[in-house]
Protein backbone atom coordinates (compact mmCIF):
# COMPACT_ATOMS: atom_id res chain seq x y z
CA UNK A 1 0.00 0.00 0.00
CA UNK A 2 2.58 2.15 0.92
CA UNK A 3 3.61 5.25 -1.82
CA UNK A 4 5.34 7.76 -2.39
CA UNK A 5 3.47 10.84 -0.33
CA UNK A 6 3.60 13.18 -3.60
CA UNK A 7 1.67 9.76 -5.03
CA UNK A 8 -2.16 12.14 -4.00
CA UNK A 9 -1.84 14.96 -2.05
CA UNK A 10 -5.03 15.67 0.21
CA UNK A 11 -5.73 18.36 2.23
CA UNK A 12 -5.03 16.10 5.23
CA UNK A 13 -2.08 15.55 4.08
CA UNK A 14 -0.90 18.86 3.67
CA UNK A 15 -2.51 19.82 6.82
CA UNK A 16 0.28 17.39 8.27
CA UNK A 17 3.07 18.81 6.33
CA UNK A 18 2.41 22.20 7.60
CA UNK A 19 2.34 20.33 11.12
CA UNK A 20 5.69 18.34 10.68
CA UNK A 21 3.89 15.00 11.40
CA UNK A 22 5.27 12.06 9.81
CA UNK A 23 2.76 9.95 7.91
CA UNK A 24 2.84 7.68 4.60
CA UNK A 25 -0.24 7.92 1.93
CA UNK A 26 -1.44 4.77 0.08
CA UNK A 27 -4.09 4.02 -2.41
CA UNK A 28 -6.31 1.13 -2.93
CA UNK A 29 -8.97 0.38 -5.73
CA UNK A 30 -12.15 1.60 -4.67
CA UNK A 31 -15.00 -0.69 -4.82
CA UNK A 32 -18.20 1.52 -4.49
CA UNK A 33 -20.89 -1.44 -3.65
CA UNK A 34 -18.56 -1.84 -0.79
CA UNK A 35 -17.09 1.31 0.90
CA UNK A 36 -16.83 -0.11 4.31
CA UNK A 37 -13.33 0.17 6.52
CA UNK A 38 -13.46 -3.64 6.95
CA UNK A 39 -12.92 -4.09 3.47
CA UNK A 40 -10.36 -1.29 3.20
CA UNK A 41 -8.28 -2.98 6.10
CA UNK A 42 -8.16 -6.03 4.08
CA UNK A 43 -7.28 -3.98 0.80
CA UNK A 44 -3.97 -2.80 2.72
CA UNK A 45 -3.27 -6.04 4.61
CA UNK A 46 -3.88 -4.06 7.89
CA UNK A 47 -5.55 -5.20 11.04
CA UNK A 48 -9.20 -3.73 11.25
CA UNK A 49 -8.39 -2.62 15.20
CA UNK A 50 -5.45 -0.30 13.10
CA UNK A 51 -8.11 1.20 10.49
CA UNK A 52 -9.79 3.88 11.66
CA UNK A 53 -13.37 5.01 10.25
CA UNK A 54 -14.79 8.95 10.49
CA UNK A 55 -18.23 9.14 11.59
CA UNK A 56 -20.09 12.13 11.96
CA UNK A 57 -22.51 13.16 14.32
CA UNK A 58 -24.48 15.90 15.98
CA UNK A 59 -24.98 16.63 19.33
CA UNK A 60 -27.84 18.39 21.52
CA UNK A 61 -25.22 21.04 22.65
CA UNK A 62 -22.22 20.58 20.94
CA UNK A 63 -23.56 20.61 17.27
CA UNK A 64 -21.55 19.13 14.90
CA UNK A 65 -19.08 16.34 16.27
CA UNK A 66 -16.45 13.77 14.12
CA UNK A 67 -15.80 10.22 16.20
CA UNK A 68 -12.81 8.18 15.03
CA UNK A 69 -13.48 4.22 15.66
CA UNK A 70 -11.85 1.12 14.62
CA UNK A 71 -13.16 -0.49 11.19
CA UNK A 72 -14.74 -3.78 13.08
CA UNK A 73 -16.56 -1.49 15.51
CA UNK A 74 -19.50 0.10 16.33
CA UNK A 75 -19.62 3.70 17.78
CA UNK A 76 -21.52 4.41 21.31
CA UNK A 77 -23.39 7.22 21.06
CA UNK A 78 -24.30 7.42 24.50
CA UNK A 79 -20.25 6.99 25.28
CA UNK A 80 -19.81 9.81 22.83
CA UNK A 81 -22.35 11.77 24.06
CA UNK A 82 -21.09 11.73 27.42
CA UNK A 83 -16.99 12.39 26.15
CA UNK A 84 -18.53 15.64 24.20
CA UNK A 85 -20.59 17.23 27.03
CA UNK A 86 -23.58 16.02 25.40
CA UNK A 87 -27.04 14.53 26.68
CA UNK A 88 -28.11 13.18 23.31
CA UNK A 89 -25.70 12.62 20.15
CA UNK A 90 -27.18 11.06 16.88
CA UNK A 91 -25.48 10.26 13.02
CA UNK A 92 -25.98 12.77 10.88
CA UNK A 93 -28.01 11.80 7.70
CA UNK A 94 -25.73 10.63 4.49
CA UNK A 95 -26.56 13.10 2.55
CA UNK A 96 -25.44 15.74 5.45
CA UNK A 97 -22.01 14.18 5.24
CA UNK A 98 -20.50 15.80 2.49
CA UNK A 99 -22.12 19.71 2.55
CA UNK A 100 -21.09 19.86 6.39
CA UNK A 101 -17.09 18.25 6.18
CA UNK A 102 -16.53 18.54 2.07
CA UNK A 103 -16.10 15.20 2.58
CA UNK A 104 -17.88 11.95 0.25
CA UNK A 105 -19.19 8.83 2.65
CA UNK A 106 -16.26 6.54 2.09
CA UNK A 107 -13.50 9.02 2.08
CA UNK A 108 -14.34 11.15 5.14
CA UNK A 109 -11.13 12.53 7.18
CA UNK A 110 -11.12 13.66 10.67
CA UNK A 111 -8.43 16.49 9.24
CA UNK A 112 -8.57 19.00 7.09
CA UNK A 113 -12.33 19.34 6.18
CA UNK A 114 -14.84 22.18 5.66
CA UNK A 115 -14.87 23.36 8.65
CA UNK A 116 -12.92 22.28 11.97
CA UNK A 117 -15.40 20.20 14.34
CA UNK A 118 -14.70 18.75 17.70
CA UNK A 119 -13.00 14.87 17.03
CA UNK A 120 -13.06 12.19 19.23
CA UNK A 121 -10.83 8.95 18.73
CA UNK A 122 -11.79 6.08 20.22
CA UNK A 123 -9.00 5.27 22.84
CA UNK A 124 -8.00 1.95 21.62
CA UNK A 125 -5.62 4.02 19.09
CA UNK A 126 -2.90 4.06 21.55
CA UNK A 127 -2.64 0.38 21.56
CA UNK A 128 -1.05 0.42 17.75
CA UNK A 129 2.30 2.30 16.91
CA UNK A 130 0.34 3.68 13.66
CA UNK A 131 -2.85 4.02 12.65
CA UNK A 132 -4.75 4.50 9.26
CA UNK A 133 -7.55 7.01 8.65
CA UNK A 134 -9.01 8.33 5.57
CA UNK A 135 -6.58 11.00 3.69
CA UNK A 136 -10.19 12.45 2.58
CA UNK A 137 -10.60 10.87 -0.87
CA UNK A 138 -11.94 7.24 -1.29
CA UNK A 139 -9.26 4.57 -1.35
CA UNK A 140 -6.51 7.14 -0.06
CA UNK A 141 -5.24 6.40 3.66
CA UNK A 142 -3.06 7.91 5.84
CA UNK A 143 -1.10 5.50 8.16
CA UNK A 144 0.49 7.87 11.27
CA UNK A 145 0.99 7.77 14.91
CA UNK A 146 -2.03 7.76 17.06
CA UNK A 147 -0.89 10.79 19.41
CA UNK A 148 -0.13 12.90 15.97
CA UNK A 149 -3.84 12.17 14.35
CA UNK A 150 -4.54 13.33 18.02
CA UNK A 151 -2.27 16.62 17.71
CA UNK A 152 -3.05 17.60 14.30
CA UNK A 153 -7.35 17.17 14.64
CA UNK A 154 -6.96 18.97 18.14
CA UNK A 155 -8.48 15.51 19.00
CA UNK A 156 -9.92 13.93 22.45
CA UNK A 157 -9.11 10.08 23.19
CA UNK A 158 -12.36 8.70 25.13
CA UNK A 159 -13.48 5.10 25.33
CA UNK A 160 -16.67 5.46 22.44
CA UNK A 161 -16.60 2.83 20.61
CA UNK A 162 -18.23 -1.15 20.98
CA UNK A 163 -18.23 -4.79 20.07
CA UNK A 164 -21.17 -4.94 17.38
CA UNK A 165 -21.41 -8.30 19.03
CA UNK A 166 -21.33 -8.17 22.36
CA UNK A 167 -22.12 -4.22 22.61
CA UNK A 168 -19.80 -4.07 25.23
CA UNK A 169 -16.78 -1.60 25.11
CA UNK A 170 -13.93 -2.10 22.36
Amino acid sequence: MARDKKATKTNAARLLDELGIEYSIGESEVDLSDLSAVTMAAKIGADPARVFKTLVARGDRSGVIMACIPADAELDLKALAQASGNKHVEMVHLKEVQPLTGYMRGGCSPLAGKKEYPVYIDETAVLHSTIFVSAGLRGVQLNLAPDDLLRAAKAAYAPIARNPETQQPY
